[in-house]
């Protein structure tokens, strides 16, 4: 691959390699390496290590931005970000596809727009700019990423009930929301909380869960669906 390819690619990251080897080795698949008759490193390493820096990257954001949503939520809403599907669109959006490094056979089974290919070559490329500058380029290049996939997910598999029913209910800055712990249950290691969603002084939704903050949750959707939201 030409020199000028991967100054591209590093545009298009908006990332500069000190060591561009990091970069070659991300673009690389196996299948290149193996037909090549000469050692070359191909992708599958630096796939593992940037499969964990997308990991902690996704939570650290996402822990930090969405304060109403229990772990389970949390949970979900990382694991649509950081599938296959949003890492290959990732991908498509700076063309990694003609970047790749893919042997005859490969390229000829359409390897190039092979959506696990795509996806394992982003988390490899991430954990280049990881090894090459450390975990803050790395983050800046996700949050890119992340950022627009959260502006426009609307089939995630997570809803903040308590940040939608806080935005209606601050229409009318009068009303008052608060959240009422109104019984727990069960041993200490399966739990659950009975939680009562207060407009002023009326129940408008009920919740039970296996945190206080599962329940809030429930309540709120209660209180969403039955204001016909």
């Amino acid at each position: 691959m030409s020199s000028k390819d991967l100054s591209i690619l590093e545009e298009r990251l908006g990332y500069k390699f000190k060591n561009r080897k990091f970069l070659e080795t991300g673009v690389t698949h196996s299948s290149f390496a193996n037909e090549t008759k000469e050692h070359v490193a191909y992708n599958e390493r630096q796939e593992f290590l940037g499969d964990a820096v997308l990991s902690i990257i996704v939570s650290d954001y996402i822990f930090e931005h969405y304060t109403n949503l229990p772990e389970g939520e949390l949970t979900k809403l990382r694991a649509s970000l950081v599938c296959e599907k949003s890492l290959c669109g990732f991908s498509n959006e700076i063309e990694m596809g003609s970047f790749l490094r893919l042997g005859h056979g490969e390229e000829l089974m359409g390897g190039r727009e092979r959506p696990s290919i795509l996806a394992d070559a982003f988390e490899a490329v991430l954990a280049a700019i990881y090894l090459d500058g450390g975990i803050e380029p790395a983050t800046e290049v996700v949050l890119r990423f992340i950022k627009k996939a959260l502006e426009h997910v609307e089939n995630v598999a997570f809803k903040d009930y308590k940040t939608l029913l806080q935005e209606i209910i601050q229409k009318n800055p009068e009303e008052r929301l608060s959240y009422v712990l109104v019984g727990e249950s069960g041993p200490d290691h399966d739990k659950r909380f009975e939680v009562d969603v207060m407009l002023n002084s009326n129940v408008i939704g009920h919740g039970i869960g296996k945190s206080k903050k599962a329940a809030e949750q429930i309540a709120a959707k209660e209180a969403l669906e039955l204001m016909g939201e």
